[in-house]
Order: structure tokens, then C-alpha cells, then sequence
């Protein structure tokens, strides 16, 4: 097990720099744990420790294709109902840890969930973005929501 240190700076002239150095690295490599501190000094900012081991490389005929709605277009009513409630809840809980609302998750892989509508945690893997990262951290509520709209 490897391990990696990231400062994620507030300012807006080096939060999307310092996030996509990050991206890059998540892409790159199997997370295996993660921990993440704000810091508040002169200039705030997220540190965060990245426990890792380096992807094996895999033939893209193995590789499993994920769902991704955004080529569909018209979208039923409950669909429309489901994906706003969940932009309530990225809006939400992206305030609540002081990010960006795109950090907790991108309007396409809201679209797609509200389209795929998985029923457990693990079919989350299904959906393009979602990794193990973002299930940990947000798979128990997307699936609440999921399942009481």
C-alpha cells in the first residue's frame, strides 16, 4: 500500500488546478482508504491522505461499460421528480463540506441515476462517475433517495 498527500485549495484561482491534479491521480490508481481534514489558516483548504495501490492495466474488452444517460433526452415525470431531489441533496451536502456541488456529483451522473434508478449500493458501480469513492461516501443516501421519491 502506497500513500499520497493532496491540499486542496479554497481560493479560486487553485481550487480546479489543485482538482484536477487529484482526478488525475483517483483515475490512475485503486483506492483502497482515504482521510480528509479542512484546515483553517490564513488560506483554508482540504488535505487529503490517499491510501493506494496502482491500477492494473485491463483490456478494454474486459472492462464493463457503465451506464450513462446523456444522450437520452425526454425524461417521465417521476424521473424529473427523482432528479431534482437529488440536485437538492448534492446542493446540500455539498455546502455542508464546503465543495463544489460538481464534486459530489455532476449533473450527467445525477441524470443517469434519476434514468437507472439502482436499487442497492453496489449497482452504483453501474452508473458512469460513481466509483468506490463516491459510493462510500454517498451511496447509503442516493439509495434513500432513490428508493422514498
Amino acid at each position: 500500500m502506497k500513500v499520497k498527500f493532496f491540499k486542496i485549495r479554497l481560493s479560486d484561482e487553485f481550487i480546479y488546478s489543485d482538482q484536477k491534479v487529484l482526478d488525475r491521480f483517483l483515475a490512475g490508481h485503486s483506492i483502497l482508504k482515504y482521510e480528509s481534514a479542512f484546515v483553517k489558516e490564513e488560506e483554508s483548504y482540504w488535505s487529503v491522505i490517499i491510501y493506494y495501490e496502482d491500477l492494473k492495466l485491463v483490456l478494454n474488452e474486459e472492462k464493463a461499460e457503465k451506464y450513462t444517460a446523456e444522450n437520452d433526452t425526454a425524461l417521465s415525470p417521476d424521473e424529473i421528480r427523482i432528479l431534482e431531489s437529488l440536485k437538492i441533496w448534492r446542493t446540500e451536502k455539498a455546502k455542508d463540506q464546503s465543495l463544489p456541488v460538481y464534486f459530489i456529483a455532476t449533473n450527467k451522473e445525477l441524470l443517469s441515476l434519476a434514468r437507472y434508478r439502482p436499487g442497492k449500493k453496489e449497482e452504483l458501480l453501474d452508473i458512469k462517475g460513481f466509483g468506490k469513492h463516491k459510493i462510500e461516501n454517498y451511496g447509503e443516501e442516493i439509495i434513500e433517495i432513490l428508493e422514498n421519491v
